[in-house]
């Protein structure tokens, strides 16, 4: 029942975690769907691939994010 919903009207997407300042990663409300941003700024169904690459960015996001407070300081 749940899926229907979505197939009726889409899903009710929640954010669950910011990868950088633009990409997000997001969940669906009633089928627990995750979904992620892409690289031209649409939301994509997250799969293996794009879940690993989130990580490197966010990983990428997080060092450079530590060396600007560091150089500011």
């Amino acid at each position: 029942m749940k899926h229907l919903n979505c197939a009726l009207y889409g899903h009710k997407l929640v954010i669950t975690k910011h990868v950088t300042n633009h990409v997000k990663e997001y969940k669906c409300k009633n089928c627990s769907q995750q979904a992620t941003t892409s690289s031209n700024g649409k939301i994509i169904l997250l799969n293996d691939k794009r879940k690993e690459i989130n990580q490197t960015l966010e990983r990428i996001h997080q060092i450079r994010k530590s060396k600007k407070v560091s150089l500011s300081s």
